[in-house]
C-alpha cells in the first residue's frame, strides 16, 4: 500500500532523529530525547529515537537513559558521512514503513538540511526552530497562563485536539506563534541546541532500553552527491551551550572594541567560562558567528551569564533568558535587559569589568 500522510489513524509513536558524528552523539540529542520523552508521556505513546551511520550499541543504549524506549540504528557504508540523498532516504523510509506521529530533528546544519527534504518528500508540515512542544491541551493552557498575556480561561480551547503544538518566535522575535499540523503526519519539528532540558540520566532506563537494528535500502545511485574528504577547521569554536559562565558582549564595547573584547576573555577564563556575543557584534565582525547568542544563533542556559553592553532586545533574550543567575552591565539604565537581570550594574563596563577582575584575583590569592 501506498504511503499516505493525511491517513493520519494509522500514525503512532513519537521518534526522535539522533545527529552522531563519528560515532559520538550531541547534547542535543539527550535534550530532544528527553523533550521527546516528555511528549511520549503525555500521548501514551512509545518513545523511539534514530541514529543513521556508525554508532555502536553502547553509545546507542545512552539514549535510552534519557527516555528512549527503542533506538533504532542503521549502519551502511554510504551513512558514514551526512549527504542529504542518503539520510534523507533512509530516514523517509523508516518513516513510511512504521509511521510515527511526531518527529523531532535538531536545528544543527545538518537538521536544518535534513528537516524541510524529509518533509517535502512525506508530504507534511515542519515547524523550525521550535521553543516548546505540547500534546496534551491542559499542558499547553498552563504554557500559556505562564508565558503569554492572553486570557486563558475566557478562550474555549478543543480538549480534546491531539495535534504537536509546536510553538516558535515570529515576526523577527516580536510575537510567538504556536502551529499545528492537523492533516498530515508525522509532525515535523526542528529544535535549536540548548533549547529543551537534558533530563536526568536513569540506568534503569538505560538497561530497558531495546537497540534494533535496520537495514538500509541504499546504492550509490541514490546519491548525487559524494564526500571525497573532510577537512576539520582548526580554529577553536565557542563552545556555548554547555558553558555554566557565559560572558556575553553587546554593542556596548564599539568604543574600543578589542578592549571590550579582552576584557570579556578575562572575565571569562576567571570564571571558567566562554565569549558569547549579540548580533549586532556578529554583524559588526567584531566576533564569528560561532559566539552569537539569541534568536537567529545559539540558545544558553549558563549557571552565571554576564551581559557587558547588551542592551537586552527581544531577539537575544529568547537566546539566554533561562539562564540561572543573569548579571547585566550597561550605561542605559532603561536598557531591556536589567527586566531580566538579577544583578544589575549601570555605568562603564571598561571602569566597572576591571575592578571585578581585581576582586576576583583577589579572591583566589587570598
Amino acid at each position: 500500500m501506498a504511503f499516505n500522510s493525511a491517513a493520519i489513524g494509522e500514525f503512532h509513536d513519537i521518534w526522535v532523529f539522533c545527529e552522531q558524528r563519528e560515532g559520538t552523539l550531541s547534547e542535543t540529542d539527550f535534550e530532544l530525547v528527553s523533550e521527546g520523552r516528555k511528549l511520549a508521556d503525555e500521548r501514551g505513546a512509545m518513545l523511539a529515537a534514530v541514529v543513521l551511520g556508525d554508532c555502536g550499541e553502547e553509545e546507542a543504549v545512552q539514549l535510552g537513559g534519557y527516555g528512549a524506549d527503542r533506538v533504532l540504528l542503521c549502519s551502511h557504508p554510504l551513512l558514514k558521512e551526512y549527504t542529504t540523498d542518503a539520510y534523507t532516504k533512509v530516514l523517509c523510509d523508516l518513516v513510511m514503513e512504521r509511521k510515527p506521529e511526531v518527529l523531532l530533528i535538531g536545528a544543527s546544519h545538518i537538521g536544518r538540511d535534513l528537516g524541510p527534504r524529509c518533509a517535502a518528500r512525506l508530504h507534511t508540515g515542519l515547524t523550525a526552530d521550535c521553543t516548546h512542544l505540547d500534546i496534551d491541551m491542559e499542558r499547553y493552557r498552563e504554557f500559556l497562563r505562564t508565558s503569554s498575556s492572553m486570557d486563558v480561561d475566557a478562550v474555549k480551547f478543543n480538549m480534546e485536539d491531539t495535534n504537536l503544538k509546536m510553538t516558535r518566535p515570529a515576526f523577527g522575535g516580536h510575537l510567538m506563534a504556536t502551529i499545528i499540523c492537523p492533516r498530515f503526519r508525522p509532525c515535523m519539528s526542528t529544535v535549536r541546541p540548548g533549547v529543551m532540558k537534558k533530563g536526568t540520566y536513569s540506568q534503569e532506563w538505560a538497561d530497558r532500553c531495546v537497540v534494533e537494528y535496520c537495514q538500509a535500502d541504499l546504492t550509490e545511485q541514490d546519491l548525487r552527491t559524494k564526500v571525497v574528504e573532510v577537512v576539520r577547521e582548526t580554529r577553536k569554536m565557542a563552545d556555548l551551550t554547555g558553558a555554566e559562565v557565559v560572558v556575553c558582549v553587546g554593542r556596548g564595547i564599539r568604543q574600543d572594541v578589542e578592549r571590550g573584547i579582552r576584557l570579556a576573555e578575562e572575565l571569562a577564563d576567571a570564571l571558567g567560562g566562554v565569549v558569547g556575543g549579540s548580533r549586532a557584534v556578529i554583524d559588526a565582525g567584531w566576533l564569528t558567528a560561532d559566539h552569537q547568542i539569541g534568536q537567529t544563533g545559539k540558545t544558553v542556559r549558563p549557571r552565571l551569564y554576564i551581559g557587558l553592553g547588551v542592551s537586552g532586545a527581544i531577539q537575544h533574550k529568547a537566546g539566554m533568558q533561562d539562564s540561572e543567575r543573569i548579571v547585566a552591565i550597561d550605561k542605559n539604565d532603561s536598557a531591556p535587559i536589567f527586566e531580566d537581570a538579577d544583578y544589575g550594574i549601570c555605568g562603564d563596563l571598561f571602569e566597572i569589568v576591571p575592578l571585578m577582575l581585581e576582586e576576583l584575583k583577589a579572591a583566589v590569592h587570598g
